[in-house]
């Protein structure tokens, strides 16, 4: 009787799922890598193309040119529509493909705590499409200041609001403050892009609450002394289009609203039909698998797990790749006939956030550093972890050139047609 070819379906092409393909190699099994988009996305540089400092292909890969010398991975273009796992089996674009082993990588997505309506004033960072957006948006708002006579109106246009004081939330308030006072300063005649007003709200005490007290103190200083309003403790009561209301009454008038608040796993875990957090997050065993089905596993954002050390894993790209990896072993090892499965163990590397030009605080195990030096550890880590040599070069030499002349060259501003 003719053996069946094992069968690994992946979902999701990022860190995770990327990495999966990557790691695992086994001459006797075949891969299918489906994704809803062509390429990969280097999202920790996402917020960069939103502010106009990197253009979208110095982030991105092409899905097949990362694959094209391994045959046995068949990427397919389609959205995930169902998982049945009683027959092994997953519907893309209508189409069932069967399983051996699902690999289940489909990531985050933003979240509105419940107001799924904000979404239109607010959007979130997750994709291209988010920062194509948000570019769009705030470059046309300098534009439409620069003609308009209404002081009032232009004050508004040239408000911006960043919700959220986790790292996405610093690195495009950040980035924004530098964008309009450093950047587009010498672009405009008629209006002075230094007298913009970004604006972070955070709910919590403090920025980067899951950095060090001291961090997120250095974090706060650094931005308040680039001019960025920061206010802490304050939560949103209700969005409205170029409104921001709080609880205490006030509203803020701005054209741009950006949201970094929150994420959620992604809403196909419920499909799997396994116990899932408030997040969406499904609660996997101690290998990273289904309780009630071991040939299903789930990484990075879209599961919840305590490694065997007690330690809560985080939802960041570096314990992303370390459960591909660990995921890889074990069915590896299963097709070579050795089922032992040791439970997953995170290695901490450290985090890091940039706030602005020489400017960063990073964490790593016992060592902490801010200012310049963290600067440098934050680019050599990014650059290292870029997905191909050109993209390396590119987004080198784009920090190169905006760190010497103070200039970005991703300023297009493509209107909807």
């Amino acid at each position: 009787m003719e053996q069946r070819t094992p069968r690994i379906v992946v979902l999701g092409a990022g860190f995770g799922g990327l990495t999966f393909c990557q790691s695992f190699k086994h001459p006797g099994a075949e891969i299918l890598l489906v994704d809803r988009q062509n390429h990969h996305l280097f999202q920790p540089l996402l917020y960069q193309v939103a502010t106009a400092g990197l253009s979208a292909p110095e982030i991105a890969q092409p899905i097949r040119a990362i694959f094209h010398d391994r045959p046995e991975i068949q990427v397919r273009l389609g959205t995930v529509e169902d998982i049945h796992t009683a027959t092994r089996e997953v519907i893309v674009d209508g189409k069932p493909e069967r399983y051996d082993y699902l690999v289940f990588a489909l990531g985050g997505r933003t979240s509105y705590f419940g107001h799924p309506e904000w979404a239109e004033f607010a959007p979130g960072l997750k994709s291209l499409e988010d920062a194509h957006r948000i570019r769009r948006e705030v470059l046309d708002a300098f534009e439409r200041a620069e003609n308009t006579d209404d002081e009032a109106e232009r004050r508004r246009l040239m408000t911006l609001v960043v919700i959220g004081g986790g790292p996405t939330g610093v690195e495009l308030a950040g980035a924004l403050i530098e964008l309009s006072r450093q950047v587009l300063r010498r672009d405009f005649r008629r209006i002075d892009p230094t007298q913009s007003r970004v604006i972070l709200i955070e709910g919590s005490p403090r920025l980067l609450a899951q950095f060090p007290e001291e961090l997120s103190q250095n974090a706060r200083e650094t931005l308040e002394k680039m001019g960025v309003e920061v206010r802490t403790e304050t939560r949103v009561k209700d969005l409205q289009r170029g409104k921001v209301l709080l609880p205490d009454g006030t509203v803020i008038e701005a054209e741009n609203i950006l949201w970094a608040a929150g994420v959620s796993a992604s809403a196909l875990t419920a499909k799997l039909g396994a116990p899932l957090d408030r997040a969406g997050r499904v609660l996997v065993k101690p290998d990273l698998s289904l309780p009630d089905h071991p040939e299903v596993f789930v990484i990075g954002d879209a599961c919840s797990i305590v490694d065997c050390d007690g330690q809560i894993v985080p939802g960041v790209s570096p314990a992303a790749i370390q459960e591909a990896k660990h995921v890889s072993r074990i069915i590896l090892d299963e097709l070579e006939g050795h089922p032992a499965r040791p439970p997953f163990d995170y290695w901490d590397k450290g985090s890091m956030a940039t706030i602005g030009r020489s400017a960063a605080v990073a964490k790593m195990g016992p060592i902490q550093f801010t200012g310049f030096l963290a600067w440098i550890a934050w680019l050599v880590v990014h650059l290292l972890f870029l997905v191909g040599f050109r993209n390396k070069v590119a987004v080198l030499w784009q920090w190169f050139y905006s760190y010497l002349t103070y200039r970005r060259g991703a300023r297009i501003l493509i209107r909807k047609v």
